[in-house]
């Protein structure tokens, strides 16, 4: 059984969707709304993306910035938050010698952007260990602040992890590193939506996020925040006609991200459009939409944990939207990724119509099986997956 929510998404009702934190899923209004933006597309090609997506952008900029904590001029637009990671490392200038910190928590597909970086420039990645199971957010801080030298440049940090669900301690980790002279890149992939988000206050260099995922926007819209004093030194990875510009009215950080090439910006468009029906699903709008959710997955959590007989591995202050949990040894994929299906990934969906991701990290001896929860969700659905879990592990 889904929730009173489900019948405002086009889910198939017959699977547990409980991976809402892989690619996000978008409202039936939202995308309805991108369907009228495309229409509008194809009735007059240059009209809209020649005489009118540049208002267009600024409107989805004023829209988003408060909403994020930012000035709407200082995002600009990427398909998504691993483009908008490579888009900062790719401008960075480092040297032989130089060092780059991230943890071991990273997202995969972001520390091979770094790793590549790195090894371009001859520069080290230095990896913090972050355990898990953990027990407090001290624990992330001082492994992230072990690891800092006098070499060190760049911080990359994630806000929400992927692999474990744990909300960092980014206001701690950011001012300590600051106060050393290192900057911050900081991986926002899930936060928009799940937390509150002040870019402002954060004090970070550079940060980019998803607003496919918990925002609920349509897939292929991000976007990417860049402190203003750092503006003039991140360019897009494709240059395009804005590197040229002779325009006086805007600035030349907008002017070349807003204009790569053709594309479909409809994605981006929308974002005004889930930010508006995500935040009136609940009487009290975007605060009880991120309540009602954490409130559900750390009930989950309990229920999973009470299945598998084993403790929660992370306080509740560090979770969001998401938890992972470590699951006993058992048959493994060839492919130790995400990305690819485990074998007991595959026989949850396959028998029991339940979509939940189950994969190898390579920082623990465990599996671990990752829970997300929207407002379509709901506690029989986790039960269904303890039930499974528990018949399958037996």
């Amino acid at each position: 059984m889904t929730s009173a929510w489900a019948r405002y998404w086009t889910l198939d009702p017959e699977i547990d969707f409980l991976n809402h934190g892989s690619f996000g899923a978008c409202p039936i209004e939202v995308l309805e709304v991108q369907a009228e933006l495309r229409a509008r597309l194809e009735r007059e090609p240059v009209r809209f993306m020649v005489r009118e997506l540049e208002a267009a952008f600024d409107a989805v900029r004023a829209a988003l910035g408060p909403f994020v904590g930012a000035e709407p001029e200082d995002l600009v637009f990427v398909p998504n938050a691993t483009t908008g990671v490579n888009t900062v490392l790719r401008s960075l200038e480092l040297h032989a010698g130089d060092e780059v910190v991230a943890t071991d928590h990273a997202y995969a597909a972001c520390r091979n952007a770094l790793d590549d970086m790195a090894r371009r420039a001859g520069a080290q990645v230095v990896i913090a260990g972050v355990p898990f199971p953990l027990q407090s957010a001290s624990q992330v801080t001082a492994s992230v602040m072990a690891c800092v030298t006098p070499r060190t440049r760049l911080a990359l940090l994630d806000h929400v992890t992927s692999p474990t669900g744990l909300v960092m301690p980014l206001d701690e980790i950011v001012t300590e590193l600051a106060g050393c002279g290192v900057d911050t890149l900081v991986d926002g992939a899930h936060a928009p939506g799940m937390l509150p988000v002040d870019l402002h206050a954060l004090g970070a260099t550079y940060y980019t996020a998803n607003c496919h995922k918990w925002i609920c926007a349509p897939k292929g819209a991000a976007f990417l925040w860049v402190r203003p004093d750092r503006q003039s030194s991140i360019r897009p990875l494709v240059v395009s006609h804005g590197a040229t510009s002779t325009r006086t009215d805007r600035s030349r950080y907008r002017l070349e991200f807003d204009w790569i090439g053709t594309d479909d910006p409809t994605a981006i468009l929308a974002v005004p459009a889930a930010l508006r029906v995500m935040g009136a699903m609940t009487p009290g709008g975007w605060a009880d939409v991120r309540a009602r959710n954490r409130a559900l997955v750390l009930e989950a959590r309990r229920i999973l944990c009470a299945a598998l007989g084993i403790a929660a591995p992370a306080p509740e202050d560090m979770i969001g939207s998401l938890a992972a949990l470590p699951l006993p040894p058992g048959r493994s994929s060839a492919h130790p990724s995400p990305i690819w299906t485990e074998p007991l990934q595959k026989e949850l969906f396959d028998r029991f119509h339940i979509e939940v991701p189950v994969y190898v990290w390579p920082a623990s001896p465990h599996r671990l099986v990752r829970v997300s929860a929207q407002l379509y969700n709901s506690i029989p659905q986790y039960e269904r997956l303890a039930g499974a879990l528990s018949s399958l592990l037996a």
